[in-house]
Formats: structure tokens, sequence, C-alpha cells
């Protein structure tokens, strides 16, 4: 038989300590997330039409406009005339050397026959968001016509998304 010593301590028991048990309380969060309509440009790449010479044939090029909208969602893209002086929707104007100019068109389809312009639903490439960026071919012509001085011509057209 084995003996337990026990020391007896001024306020102290005999009983062993037990460890204290933890308590626990639950309760509930509310997670939220609100969508809202929206449309963003998030690419867009350069027209770039290239080096050349003399411009005595069409010079055909593309680029892409990328856009993201909410799911469902319908949109128009329309793209403005640049800043060449005196652009139009049909015959926008890249700027170079002593401001002289070269003619360029952009159209919303391959056989370059309809202008992209800013008037809805005329001129513009419509489509419905699907949450995710959906690219849209840009088709671009820079066509026969007098050749100015060498040098780098250069235009900005703005991008607009209306939903």
């Amino acid at each position: 038989m084995r003996l337990l010593k026990y020391a007896l301590l001024a306020g102290a028991s005999l009983l062993p300590t037990l460890p204290a048990i933890a308590a626990t309380a639950s309760g509930n969060m509310t997670v939220r997330i609100t969508i809202i309509d929206e449309c963003k440009v998030q690419t867009a790449s350069d027209l770039d039409f290239g080096t050349h010479g003399v411009i005595d044939a069409n010079v055909d090029q593309t680029s892409t406009i990328g856009v993201q909208c909410t799911t469902g969602k319908t949109y128009d893209v329309g793209l403005g005339v640049g800043l060449g002086a005196g652009a139009t929707t049909a015959v926008r104007k890249m700027t170079g050397p002593a401001s002289a100019t070269i003619n360029y068109t952009i159209y919303r389809e391959s056989t370059r026959t309809q202008l992209w312009g800013t008037t809805i639903p005329t001129e513009t490439v419509s489509g419905t968001g699907n949450g995710s960026v959906q690219n849209i071919t840009v088709y671009g012509r820079v066509p026969t016509q007098t050749t100015p001085a060498a040098g780098v011509y250069t235009d900005t057209v703005a991008i607009t998304v209306t939903y």
C-alpha cells in the first residue's frame, strides 16, 4: 500500500486542483456585398499601322478593346474622332511633323464598311456583359493618299462605354 502525503497549508484544501474548463458562446454574422451595374475599359491595344514609305495602297490593321461589365448589363462602345484638326468619323487624322496629317478610318467590322463613332446604336458596338473581359476588335484603315513628309504620325481616340 502506498501512502500519499499531502501537506496541509493554511487555507489549502486536501482535494487535488482540477484544470479550468473553457466556456464557449456562439453567434452568427452576416456577410454581404452589393453589386451595382458597372462597365470598365480594361485594356486597349494600340492601333499601329506599322512603318511604310509611299502610301499607294490601303494599309489595314486591327487592335483590341477589352470591356468588362456586370453580368447581364447591356453596353455600347463608341470611339471619338480623335484629336486631329478637322477629323470626322469618316476621316480621322494622325498628326506628324509640321502639323502634316495622314488620314485613317476606324470600322466596326472586318469588311470595313461600317464606321465606328459615338452615335448609339448606328455607330457603336453593342454587347451584354458576362462579368469577364470581353474583347472587341477594332478595324483600322489608312487609305491610299498623298504621302506627307517622313516622321511619326499619331492620334488619340477616346473610348466611351455607355451602359
